[in-house]
């Protein structure tokens, strides 16, 4: 018995939720739409573009009299290829590309800059670097892989490293951030969230009793009767 009153006390709390959300469903999609136009209006016209450049290179293991490959040589490459990477990023090389380009940055704030990474565990290594200008960020980033290979060789004994792709601007030269379409879904979505839990806080803070089932519910008695809301102007009219 107790189980059957717990069961239908779920289906009319649900039921209450779903009419409170029906009731406020205009102000939902009001609010939502607000949000996510106003993120992707914000994101395209206010934040700053940022573009990306990036070159590859490659690592290769063999030595000048070796002729064939095997899995050990490109295993030992890709180790080589996490070196170089440290390499790379290291102050011996962008301090020289500092020096050449003439930059007004230290070589900490090129080295946060710069990122180098391997591809899927391969022997090819990205270099990419992300900036508000396109053009710099590309010279940039082919003064690096043009600095890094004698400075490997010179440090690494086995192994060399080849350019493998020239420095480029991604993405078709549009802008790699702000992505205006997630930052709108994303602020649709705060919005949605807030409104509800504005909804939801104010309904709760709500004591007053709006049907026969609150008085029933919140005071365990009995309706003995209901006075009528008048309309007082066709009241005033009949009588």
């Amino acid at each position: 018995m107790e189980e059957k009153e717990s069961v239908r006390e779920s289906e009319i709390d649900l039921r209450a939720i779903l009419q409170l959300l029906k009731r406020n469903l205009a102000l939902m999609i009001v609010v939502t739409l607000v949000f996510g136009v106003a993120s992707y209006l914000f994101s395209r016209f206010f934040l700053t573009k940022k573009y990306e450049a990036s070159a590859t290179i490659i690592v290769n293991n063999l030595s000048d009299d070796q002729s064939t490959i095997n899995s050990g040589e490109i295993i030992a490459a890709q180790n080589l290829a996490d070196v170089y990477a440290i390499i790379i990023k290291s102050d011996t090389v962008l301090q020289e590309v500092i020096n050449r380009k003439k930059l007004s940055m230290s070589y900490e704030q090129l080295k946060s800059a710069i990122n180098v990474s391997t591809v899927n565990s391969t022997q090819v290594v990205t270099v990419s670097m992300r900036s508000d200008d396109a053009e710099r960020a590309k010279d940039i980033i082919a003064c690096v892989v043009d600095v890094a290979p004698p400075i490997i060789k010179d440090r690494v004994e086995a192994g060399s490293v080849e350019v493998l792709t020239e420095a480029k601007i991604s993405n078709n030269g549009n802008p790699v951030s702000p992505d205006s379409t997630r930052n709108a879904i994303l602020g649709a979505a705060i919005g949605l969230l807030l409104t509800l839990a504005l909804i939801f806080v104010k309904e709760m803070s709500n004591n007053t009793f709006k049907t026969e089932e609150d008085i029933t519910n919140m005071l365990k008695i009995p309706v003995l009767g209901i006075i009528p809301s008048v309309d007082t102007k066709e009241f005033n009219k009949n009588v």
